[in-house]
């Protein structure tokens, strides 16, 4: 169970502090939920109480896990899928997975990929989502503004290996 003022990641939302812990009725239901202030935009999420393992709710990450992030962002490509909607899937897979050295490899490939041959419009979708995701956590994480952490995501990818 988390606590009021936690730091926590939300699967395919980004990172973000539990507000309160309230009980609401929604659709003739009354659950218990975490009101959750994301990290980046002015957006508040509802995470049930009782579906948090499901939904992959978890601490953010430690400072000291962003190291292995910058390796992983730096790094050379992987082989990527060719086929379009299969590597979509497997990538929408590793974001909603909730960990951060998927969710890294993810913007690695897509921005790669971008560099190199280009994004469908789905795909230029999905590394935005991805990356302010990512962003949402390092900003918590390593106690930086978005700007800083912004910079730092882009030193990276810039030395990304093709």
């Amino acid at each position: 169970m988390f606590k009021i003022g936690e730091k926590v990641v939300y699967p395919v939302h980004g990172a973000g502090t539990i507000e309160s812990i309230e009980s609401r009725e929604i659709l003739g239901e009354e659950r218990s939920y975490y009101v959750l202030r994301l990290s980046t935009g002015d957006l508040q999420v509802l995470v049930p109480v009782d579906t948090v393992e499901k939904a992959g709710l978890r601490p953010i990450c430690a400072p000291a896990k962003l190291d292995e992030v910058e390796k992983i962002l730096c790094g050379p490509s992987q082989s990527w899928e060719e086929n379009w909607n299969k590597r979509y899937r497997i990538n929408m897979d590793k974001i909603k997975s909730g960990d951060i050295c998927q969710l890294a490899e993810v913007i690695r490939s897509l921005a790669l990929r971008d560099a190199q041959k280009g994004l469908s419009a789905g795909e230029k979708k999905m590394l935005d989502n991805a990356r302010r995701i990512l962003l949402s956590e390092v900003i918590l994480s390593a106690g930086v503004n978005q700007e800083e952490a912004i910079r730092k995501l882009d030193d990276c990818l810039s030395q990304a290996e093709l």
